[in-house]
């Protein structure tokens, strides 16, 4: 049988619907694309090869537009309203952070799936809160700042043993678990403040709900604050609950800065209620340098740094290969916030 090119057309014209199942079986359909702010070429670069099943583009600024408006997902360290109003197909957003109390709102309507990096940076921001509460318990906010001098803080002797002491650790995810890992080694009773219903692990004595905090404020040494911001623990420690403390507790903040009160912690502070406060966050950030918080010297600030490691980036690209892979395959994501719960 003679096949004329009028015969081959007939053909293909008869066989494309058959083509199109056969491709939609196997799954080789168009690749999603993704694409990434703020992160660069090299990372776009490793991101494609754990994820050939996507299309990763890390546009320059100028281009940015262009290259969202068709995309199926972003990974940013922020998400915006003009993202969001430029992305019109995006199906799922990848934020850079633990917390997302800035995409939430913008996000809590929409079929867009949303993640974060909650838990990736726990062991840093656990390591973190600990180095506040010993610079505070051993006297180093007095005795490094003496460089040059052998001098031993003031009060040595009134510095404070943590076995035996009792830590509230409010928010117990995965920077809270990581502190309550860390505080049992050191000796200390945890006090677990948590909505969650999940058997906690031996190393916690005792969880209770977040409307039960005010009970168990009295019994801690000192207070671990690792809650996520949400509308139900935003500004959760005011007045009455410094109050509620022990005198000569502990204050330690590494979330957020909105969930306490500023004014009412200076208040503390200059009542000499609290022995000593360590915070890697604050409101506003950055703190203004006349800010009276400042004044105390028994007051440790870091600039947000507490996510911060050699090895954090190295946890978070894991992370990020992982779900790239995922959503160009059509599975589950990991890390998938819950927009109604705020985390």
């Amino acid at each position: 049988m003679r096949i004329t090119r009028k015969s081959l057309l007939r053909i293909c014209v008869h066989a494309a619907p058959f083509v199109l199942l056969i491709t939609a079986a196997f799954g080789q359909t168009e690749k999603k694309k993704i694409v990434l702010i703020g992160l660069g070429e090299p990372v776009a670069a490793e991101l494609r090869k754990a994820a050939p099943n996507a299309q990763i583009v890390a546009p320059a600024n100028a281009q940015l537009a262009r290259e969202l408006s068709d995309a199926d997902a972003v990974v940013t360290p922020k998400f915006t309203r003009e993202l969001l109003q430029v992305g019109t197909r995006l199906k799922w957003v990848q934020v850079l952070n633990a917390g997302v109390e800035d995409a939430i709102p913008l996000l809590k309507g929409a079929n867009i799936e949303l993640t974060s990096l909650k838990g990736t940076l726990g062991p840093e921001v656990a390591d973190h809160a600990m180095a506040l509460l010993l610079s505070l318990t051993r006297g180093l906010y007095q005795t490094i700042p003496a460089r040059g001098k052998w001098e031993a803080p003031r009060g040595v002797r009134q510095m404070t043993e943590l076995n035996g002491k009792t830590a509230v650790i409010v928010g117990v995810g995965g920077v809270g678990t990581q502190i309550a890992m860390r505080a049992s080694g050191f000796g200390m009773t945890i006090i677990g403040v948590d909505p969650k219903d999940a058997p906690p692990p031996a190393f916690i004595k005792q969880m209770v709900k977040p409307n039960q905090l005010d009970a168990v404020l009295p019994q801690a040494d000192v207070v671990f604050v690792t809650a996520p911001e949400t509308p139900a623990t935003k500004g959760m420690f005011g007045a009455a609950q410094f109050r509620e403390m022990k005198r000569g507790a502990y204050f330690i903040v590494v979330s957020r800065g909105t969930l306490y009160s500023m004014d009412a912690l200076v208040e503390t502070m200059t009542s000499g209620h609290l022995a000593g406060a360590g915070l890697d966050v604050t409101d506003p950030e950055p703190l203004p340098g006349t800010h009276p918080i400042w004044k105390f010297e028994n007051v440790i600030i870091t600039p947000h740094i507490a996510g911060a490691s050699d090895v954090s980036f190295t946890r978070v690209m894991e992370l990020l290969k992982e779900n790239v892979r995922r959503f160009g395959a059509g599975e589950p994501l990991l890390n998938v916030v819950d927009k109604e719960k705020g985390y």
